[in-house]
């Protein structure tokens, strides 16, 4: 995490929300406190990944997952979710 710049902006749970694949053509999840730009990726077409949906925090959700949390280091972070 050390690439990541020194002050990202913060978001909340509602604005991290808009950004479902539905609301407006951003894709982005959070995860530990991070919101990454998912928009690029295929899999997160229409804002949806499997049973998972964009704009929310998948925190709790990721212990369910086939893969770890090295899968979010392709894409960028944009921001930090306020808590």
């Amino acid at each position: 995490m050390s690439n990541l710049p020194q002050e990202l902006p913060e978001y909340t749970k509602s604005q991290l929300a808009l950004r479902n694949g539905q609301d407006k053509p951003a894709i982005w999840v959070a995860l530990n406190g991070l919101i990454y730009d998912v928009t690029i990726s295929r899999l997160w077409r229409n804002g949806k990944h499997y049973e998972h949906w964009a704009g929310q925090d998948l925190t709790d959700e990721l212990k369910d997952a086939p893969h770890t949390e090295k899968v979010f280091e392709k894409f960028v972070v944009i921001g930090k979710l306020k808590p």
